[in-house]
């Protein structure tokens, strides 16, 4: 039996995301949808040296899940996620980098091109 979604906040996130999608014809939008809508279990948690190992300088990261603290990030990074660690915000700041949310990610490439989708 598959649990239902009660976070209000979630649920407008996918939402959101699903609009966009079918508004610019951007498939990346909808795959994050469908990734945010599994069961918390398979939701993406991503450590900082994932993102940097995964990543070049500069470059745009979506992470549809939580991004969480341990290692060090090694460049400047645009990460967009649902949620975000205190440690991991300010590991991503003091590295140059930025932490905005799906939302605004979206807002700043609506096609959805040179974003990374890390799981």
């Amino acid at each position: 039996m598959r649990r239902k979604i009660t976070n209000p906040e979630l649920i407008e996130t996918i939402r959101f995301l699903r609009t966009k999608a079918r508004e610019n014809k951007s498939e990346i939008w909808d795959a994050a949808a469908e990734q945010l809508s599994s069961s918390r279990a398979r939701r993406a948690e991503l450590n900082l040296n994932h993102i940097s190992r995964a990543s070049a300088a500069d470059s745009v990261v979506l992470v549809p899940g939580k991004v969480l603290g341990d290692g060090a990030l090694r460049h400047p990074v645009i990460v967009g996620a649902f949620r975000f660690s205190e440690t991991a915000k300010t590991k991503i700041e003091q590295a140059g980098g930025k932490c905005v949310t799906i939302k605004d990610l979206v807002s700043r490439y609506p096609k959805g091109s040179k974003v990374q989708v890390l799981r």
